[in-house]
Order: structure tokens, then C-alpha cells, then sequence
């Protein structure tokens, strides 16, 4: 694999992470609302501090500046929506649930923006739902409907913004529109921390090394990957090395949390990847998210 490409794959695996860092935040103690908030502190000044010096930032105004933030608050509420359904469901499951968006990105442009239901793109929906619907049936580790429906709620959320933001934001580098975006994310984090009901900071070695971890290795190191790998792959090849997100999470989670393979999960994992991959042979890559 060229360099291109093992950037991009570093930065799918540092995603995969983050499920793992909410579960293992969990068991120390540590509440989700000052886990993000905390972690969005430390990726924006960390992005800030690395791509800065090197002329790879500049500020924004005007109408990108309004969608930069606008989308950044969007994607604080994806993330809310994605810790808040962790709860309910194992680290393997949450992030294989989340990674339907790029079909639920194809059957919203179907219905809004009037492009062409595909006999490939209408069997990707069949298999994602298939996929979904096998996890929750067969309830591996748990697979709380709840849960389940929160996560689904968060990847409608990215496919709709995905959707609404690509002509838009076609002229914003990359870096600058994730460390723009992250600004106005990590303030709309202290509203949630605040209604949280029990303000509180991380207290100890290992909390504040996992609000750390999950803001360097879970956020601002996947996102300078992934715009560098960019540069140097194709956006459609970078879009299928991506979906090795949910499969190291999958992996992660069974390896430091004892989280079972169960056939279930392969099976309506694999359905939901396939069902990814499919659609991303059919259009416009989707690309990767931080959720």
C-alpha cells in the first residue's frame, strides 16, 4: 500500500478508537459530557498548534466561516447522539451501526436532490437495513434498541449534513474546515457538560490520560492523517480503506475489552460493509468522519 494509503488506514484506526476510549472512560468513572468536552479541548488546540505553524490553516470569514461553525455545532450533536447510544451497546456494535451513514448519504440524495435510484444503490440500503436489523435481532452482547436507534440517529444526522454541505464547502481546505468546525463543536460541549447535572473535571492519572488519548490518538491525529492522505490518494480509493474503522474498533474491542465475535455481529457487520462499499462504487466518495 502506498503512503497515500497507509495514512488514510492510520487514520480509519485511530477513529476506531473512539468507541474503545468512551467504554474505557466509563468503567473509571468518567461521565461522557466532560469526556467530550475535554476531548474537543484538547484536539482544537492541539490541531490548532500543529498545522498552524506550517501555513496549513487560515482563518476564516464570512459565509464559510458561518458554515464552518454551523457545521461544527452539527457535528457536536452527532457526537452527543453517538457517546449517549455507546451506552447502550458494545464498542464493535456502536461503531458498526454508525458506519451506515454513507448509504443513508445516497438514499437522502435520492429523495432531495432528485438523483437516480440505482439497482446497486437500492440493494445497499436492502443489505445496511439487513445488516442492522440482524445485530438487534440476535442481540449480540446486548444490543439495546435504544441504543441501537441513537447511534442510527447520529449516522442519518452525518448523511443529512454530509448531504446539505458538499457544494457549499467545496472551496474550504479540508484542515481548515475540521479545525474551524472543532472550534465551535468544543464550545457547543458546554452546554451538555453544564446540563449534565453534576459539572465535574477528570480526576487522576487515568482519566486525564484518556481525555488525552481519545483527543490526540481518537480525534486530532486521525483528522492531520487523513487531509495529508488525501493529498496523496484518490477520494474514492481513500473512502473504501476507510471502512477498516469499524473493523479495528470490532477488533479493539474484543482484544482489551473482552467484547465477543459473535457470528451475528460478523455476518451483519460484514452486510453493513458491503452494503458501503457497494455504494461507494456507485458516486461520489462519502469520506470520513470523527463521531
Amino acid at each position: 500500500m502506498a503512503l497515500g494509503g497507509l495514512l488514510v488506514f492510520a487514520a480509519a484506526a485511530g477513529f476506531g478508537t473512539l468507541a474503545i476510549f468512551g467504554k474505557l472512560a466509563a468503567a473509571t468513572g468518567l461521565d461522557t459530557p466532560t469526556l467530550l468536552l475535554f476531548r474537543f479541548v484538547v484536539a482544537t488546540v492541539a490541531l490548532w498548534a500543529v498545522l498552524g505553524p506550517f501555513g496549513r490553516l487560515r482563518l476564516l470569514s464570512g459565509r464559510p466561516l458561518r458554515t464552518a461553525l454551523a457545521m461544527g455545532v452539527v457535528y457536536g450533536l452527532m457526537t452527543v447522539l453517538f457517546f449517549e447510544g455507546l451506552a447502550f451497546l458494545s464498542a464493535g456494535l456502536a461503531a458498526i451501526v454508525f458506519y451506515t451513514y454513507p448509504v443513508f448519504v445516497f438514499a437522502i440524495s435520492t429523495v432531495v436532490l432528485d438523483e437516480r435510484l440505482t439497482r446497486p444503490r437500492l440493494v445497499a440500503l436492502v443489505a445496511a437495513v439487513a445488516g442492522v436489523a440482524l445485530l438487534v435481532g440476535a442481540s449480540p452482547v446486548g444490543a439495546d434498541p435504544v441504543g441501537v436507534l441513537l447511534v442510527l440517529s447520529a449516522a442519518v444526522g452525518y448523511a443529512t449534513y454530509t448531504t446539505g454541505s458538499r457544494a457549499v464547502v467545496a472551496s474550504i481546505d479540508p484542515a481548515t474546515l475540521a479545525a474551524t468546525a472543532l472550534v465551535s463543536t468544543t464550545a457547543s460541549m458546554v452546554p451538555y457538560w453544564l446540563a449534565s447535572g453534576g459539572v465535574s473535571l477528570p480526576a487522576g492519572v487515568d482519566q486525564w490520560l484518556l481525555v488525552v488519548g481519545i483527543g490526540m490518538v481518537g480525534t486530532a491525529a486521525p483528522i492531520v492523517l487523513f487531509v495529508v492522505g488525501l493529498e496523496r490518494v484518490e477520494a474514492s480509493r481513500a473512502s473504501v480503506i476507510g471502512t477498516a474503522e469499524p473493523a479495528v474498533t470490532v477488533l479493539l474491542g474484543a482484544t482489551l475489552l473482552g467484547e465477543p465475535v459473535t457470528p451475528a455481529l460478523v455476518v451483519g457487520g460484514g452486510l453493513v460493509l458491503g452494503a458501503v462499499l457497494l455504494v461507494q462504487r456507485e458516486g461520489r466518495p462519502t469520506g470520513m468522519v470523527v463521531h
